[in-house]
């Protein structure tokens, strides 16, 4: 059986937008990851993670109910889960920390559990590369690895982040940290040194302009999913993740032409979790109505359709 695990931060998020507010809801990055894997690959989805005695029983079963096995989920005694509180702007591209409560994710990093040792595809969440390349020397056979990060690390640990891009065979980033990692503000120019740096591909995202993939000089550009309805977007990108990693592990299959249609999925699960504050919308969406969504997105790269 193909094996897909994720490690990351599993936290209670504050949410505000202009239009409302949500507090102590579930996010971090690897529950919205592991939601969307889920729904794609149809298989148990491995989440190596900590929380503190204060996450909420309900979430937990949640979890499990989405076929997300959290074998590898600390739950520490004493300690308390990461909290973060965001606040977006009128146009919803751009946003600020309010707050952040880094708790268990200050502490140790969790232990990938004997069950989870024959994992083959992993992704390593958005976190400190220290922690990443931790994760990296407990594995044992992966096949495939890809990673995520943001401009802090770009910023404070470009060394320890080079590491980390050495033994990943990709990359999922956004435009801003592309650029800021590169120096190069075309967005190709770009992926082709961020793949000098290490990783087979690099995967781009351009937020409602869609995403651009680079794979050994091969390039596909996807365009997003033309949705009016944006509630929340906390958490698309790690949606993204999970649907592009989920196609791939279904698939057993790491080629460009395998990784071009997984960014189709990527982009359509994306798009269900922009719908609602939290996982809210993704927990609702199933295999049928990825599948509706992404035949709309293929239309709309083809020859467009009415809306």
């Amino acid at each position: 059986m193909t094996t897909l695990m994720v490690t990351g931060s599993i936290g209670l998020d504050t949410v505000e937008t202009p239009a409302d507010r949500a507090d102590n809801c579930l996010g971090g990055s690897a529950v919205y990851f592991a939601i969307s894997a889920g729904i794609v690959l149809n298989k148990p989805i491995r989440l190596v993670g900590a929380v503190g005695d204060d996450f909420p029983e309900d979430y937990l079963t949640l979890l499990k109910k989405k076929n997300i096995d959290i074998t590898g989920l600390e739950i520490r005694r004493g300690s308390k889960t990461f909290r973060w509180h965001g606040k977006y702007h009128a146009n919803m591209n751009s946003r600020e920390t309010v707050n952040v409560e880094l708790n268990v994710l200050g502490e140790q990093s969790p232990v990938i559990p004997i069950e989870f040792y024959d994992s083959e595809y992993i992704f390593l969440a958005n976190n400190d590369p220290i922690l990443q390349l931790e994760f990296i020397n407990q594995l044992r056979n992966p096949k495939f690895i890809v990673c995520d990060t943001m401009d802090l690390w770009i910023e404070t640990q470009p060394e320890n982040l080079r590491r980390v891009l050495e033994r990943v065979n990709g990359i999922i980033l956004n435009d801003a940290e592309a650029t800021h990692l590169t120096g190069e503000s075309n967005l190709i120019s770009a992926a082709k040194a961020v793949c000098n740096m290490g990783p087979e591909f690099v995967i781009i995202k351009k937020g409602e302009h869609g995403a651009l993939l680079l794979n050994n000089n091969r390039l596909i550009i996807v365009p997003a999913y033309p949705t009016e309805k944006v509630i929340d977007p906390t958490g698309a990108g790690d949606s993204f993740a999970g649907g592009f990693m989920g196609f791939v592990a279904a698939e057993d299959k790491t080629d460009f032409a395998t990784q071009a249609v997984a960014l189709t999925y990527g982009t359509v699960a994306a798009s269900f979790t922009i719908e609602s504050f939290s996982v809210d919308a993704l927990v609702a969406a199933d295999k049928d109505s990825l599948e509706s969504r992404r035949g709309k997105l293929l239309e709309v790269m083809g020859k467009g359709i009415l809306i």
